[in-house]
């Protein structure tokens, strides 16, 4: 009678590696974000190029007012302009920024919790390794947004960048990115680490999980957003550009054509979309982190 196969004698499981996983979390996150809040990020970007064209004195042009005009002038769906170049650069992004989180907590702090300066480090720098993979897809999307060109792919924008601008065009507003990216995420991950910390254990691990996970998001983007407006329009002016500012030419220029409110310009779409694509990316992550088995 045959016998049945021992433990050893039965081929082992493909196991992928865990930060392959948190790639896999942090891509899907950012999918499901980005889909959902991309309207918000193309009215952030309009309104901060509209302070190029606008001429002293002129009537202030609002989010809502932007809203109707892109409908009213161009159709619905273009409000989702720009959303393939954000594909191309959260898919991978969001799952660079994860991967590369989870790696360093991995490696710093597997024994203990990070305190809220080594959040920081850790957020700014795992932010620091996916803005810098990705700059070239967000000089694209930005432009996509801006109405200011007519690419009609990502494929075709990188190409014409190359030819016309050169490579370096492609790498346009790289300080001001990192100024904006690195400090928002250090500062997101200390505030979302130090109020979950905060929380009874029993609250973090009952059915009601994601909806504080959610809570906690939300109240840590609002105060990054607003710490890093300054460095998102000065990147914004920059990459929409094509005479190749330097950041120092950006930050002049905004403040002597619009003084120091032309750096909250867009305050709120982008407050919005960050604050709400930061808490579902991370909810989502931290939810399908846990459904593997693995500690985010």
């Amino acid at each position: 009678m045959q016998g049945k196969p021992d433990s050893q004698s039965r081929a082992p499981g493909i196991k992928a590696h865990p930060a392959l996983k948190a790639f896999m979390c942090g891509s899907l996150s950012g999918t499901c974000s980005t889909l959902l809040f991309q309207p918000l990020d193309l009215i952030k970007t309009r309104l901060q190029t509209l302070q190029k064209t606008a001429k002293p004195g002129a009537p202030r042009v609002g989010m809502f007012n932007v809203f109707i005009n892109v409908i009213r002038t161009e159709k619905f769906f273009s409000l989702w302009k720009g959303v393939s170049p954000s594909f191309v650069r959260c898919i991978p992004g969001v799952g660079i920024y994860f991967s590369t989180f989870y790696s360093l907590k991995q490696h710093y702090f597997l024994e203990r919790s990070p305190n809220a300066g080594e959040a920081v480090l850790l957020g700014a720098g795992a932010r620091t390794v996916a803005g810098v993979s990705m700059l070239p897809f967000t000089v694209i999307k930005t432009r996509f947004e801006s109405g200011c060109y007519n690419y009609v792919s990502v494929a075709g924008a990188l190409k014409s960048v190359y030819e016309t601008e050169g490579v370096r065009a492609l790498f346009s507003g790289l300080t001001a990115t990192l100024l904006r990216d690195a400090p928002f995420s250090g500062i997101y991950v200390m505030f979302y680490s130090q109020a979950k910390k905060a929380l009874p254990e029993e609250v973090s691990s009952s059915a009601y999980a994601p909806l504080v996970n959610f809570s906690c998001g939300m109240a840590a983007g609002v105060m990054a957003s607003l710490a890093t407006q300054p460095a998102d329009v000065v990147k914004t002016h920059i990459q929409v550009s094509p005479s190749h500012w330097s950041t120092t030419n950006a930050i002049c220029y905004i403040y002597r054509e619009h003084g120091m409110a032309g750096f909250f310009r867009g305050a709120v779409p982008r407050s919005l979309r960050r604050t709400l694509m930061a808490a579902m990316a991370w909810t989502v992550y931290e939810q399908l982190m846990a459904r593997m088995g693995l500690k985010s």
